[in-house]
């Protein structure tokens, strides 16, 4: 059956990884483990300047930026996203994303199930 999820802000709970996060971020599951077990979706809000931190998955990951102004810095250096942009991450690449500062982001995650890697060296 087809299922129907409108993302939405106050359907979003506080990130509860805060190794991962550096600020206040929130998560709306769109596509949970019990909906689709060969796919995660997620709505992702950062904010006032929140980003996560350098880290890894084992998995390609598409982020697809639905709200504000961002970056995503990989080992080239930082690049600003924003609504309407597409985010392609190659497995194992190096990297981290989120709102610039002053702003606020909201991308949908999107993921095969694998692993998640945070980085020892965060700089």
């Amino acid at each position: 059956m087809v299922k129907i999820v409108t993302q939405n802000f106050d359907h979003s709970v506080a990130e509860s990884n805060p190794p991962m996060f550096i600020g206040e971020v929130r998560r709306q599951q769109i596509v949970a483990d019990e909906d689709a077990p060969a796919l995660r979706a997620s709505a992702i809000s950062f904010l006032d300047g929140a980003r996560n931190r350098w880290h890894h998955h084992s998995t390609e990951q598409v982020l697809v930026v639905t709200h504000g102004v961002g970056i995503i810095a990989d080992a080239s250096g930082e690049r600003r996203i924003q609504a309407g942009d597409v985010v392609l991450v190659q497995p194992n690449e190096r990297h981290w994303h989120g709102a610039a500062p002053g702003e606020d982001l909201t991308h949908l995650s999107i993921l095969l199930p694998g692993a998640l890697t945070i980085e020892e060296d965060q700089s």
